[in-house]
């Protein structure tokens, strides 16, 4: 049996994963971490990713053998004018001409290397992110970019687009 090391993205979990646990038995489409898709300081040690929109290559059937969450820490740079202008347009006592549509007033930089792992048993629904806050000058927030598993490896086999594949209904289902 191959072990291997997946990192399953935050949004590909929120948009639509089923969460599971350790010793649960999944089936993931995968793509092969690397080449033009990959992001820059993205994967965090993983062979692979799980893919559930952009034609992935192969699905993985297998065991999870352990789960960390990947915590990433933000440099923010915070625009006080566009912060101001947000505050003006959130304020109930103001007049509205309706629907505004403000830029953020927030850039917010990956710091290279600031990450962390943090083991669980079972991965979440739902990532908890710092909110980037209202300090004028640049500040750290972390955020939690999803999780890298280790992935007891049972089966390989290549995608085709009638094959929907499977992962648990619920943590802990042992299909």
């Amino acid at each position: 049996m191959a072990r291997a090391r997946v990192f399953y993205e935050n949004w590909q979990m929120e948009c639509c994963g089923t969460p599971f646990a350790v010793g649960d038995e999944v089936a993931w489409r995968l793509a092969a971490h690397g080449g033009e898709q990959r992001r820059e300081d993205a994967g965090y040690g993983a062979e692979a990713r799980v893919e559930n929109h952009l034609g992935p290559e192969w699905e993985a059937l297998g065991r999870v053998h352990a789960i960390e969450l990947v915590h990433q820490e933000y440099l923010v740079h915070t625009d006080p004018r566009l912060r101001e202008r947000l505050d003006r347009a959130l304020d109930p006592d103001t007049e509205s001409e309706g629907a505004l549509l403000l830029p953020s007033p927030y850039r917010m930089e990956r710091v290279p290397g600031a990450w962390t792992l943090e083991p669980v048993t079972a991965c979440p629904k739902w990532f908890e992110s710092e909110e980037p806050g209202r300090e004028p000058g640049p500040h750290r927030v972390r955020r939690t970019e999803g999780v890298l598993v280790t992935l007891d490896v049972t089966g390989v086999r290549d995608v085709t687009p009638e094959d929907p594949g499977a992962t648990p209904d619920e943590p802990g289902d042992r299909r």
